[in-house]
């Protein structure tokens, strides 16, 4: 598939199941090209992934259950059930993380820069989700993503055992997807889309 073509194929996708198009380790071998070559500011390689499958995936999601049960009125949590357990359903549940040492290191040695390395984490980390979602469709894997942080963050760290400097940024379920999604409307790129100098 063409690299344009498959981010074109990467939309969100909830209607999932729990087949894969791929084998857990080309899955894994797949996360870790990506990972290694996701661009960051000053190569500082501050992203972190969990790659959660089966029982694990399925923890996660009790987890974010559990949580919502405790904050969510009783007679309003259906809608909120069905969507958790429609990420439940999927194959399984990829954490993207943050090393905030990492930024905080960058931010004592570049001090002029020191506001900056925050946003440039954030702006990796975006890039990296991005880079892992459109490899995913281009393999005919579905996902979205999700955010139940930071709500779910001291529980997930207590029970994956992760380390207290990784901060949590997004959750992103994944597996085969059961139907297409709706089409969805683009603003005229000449909206967006602004040239100077062109001969």
């Amino acid at each position: 598939m063409e690299y344009y073509d498959a981010i074109k194929m990467r939309r969100s996708r909830y209607d999932l199941t729990n087949q894969s198009s791929i084998s857990d380790e080309k899955l894994q071998e797949i996360l870790s090209e990506v990972i290694t070559y996701t661009p960051s500011a000053f190569n500082s390689q501050t992203s972190r992934v969990l790659l959660l499958l089966n029982e694990e995936h399925l923890k996660l999601w009790d987890i974010v259950r559990k949580t919502l049960q405790k904050i969510v009125p009783v007679d309003k949590f259906g809608p909120t059930e069905a969507k958790i357990h429609s990420f439940e359903k999927a194959h399984g549940t990829i954490l993207f993380y943050e090393d905030t040492d990492t930024v905080e290191k960058l931010q004592k040695d570049f001090a002029s820069y020191a506001d900056n390395f925050p946003i440039w984490s954030q702006q990796s980390s975006g890039m990296l989700q991005f880079a892992v979602w459109t490899a995913l469709a281009q393999e005919g894997l579905g996902a979205s993503l999700q955010h139940y942080n930071p709500i779910i963050d001291e529980e997930v760290k207590a029970v994956f055992n992760v380390k207290g400097n990784w901060k949590l940024i997004a959750q992103m379920p994944f597996g085969k997807a059961n139907s297409e999604p709706d089409a969805i409307e683009h603003m005229l790129i000449e909206n967006r889309l602004f040239v100077k100098g062109k001969k």
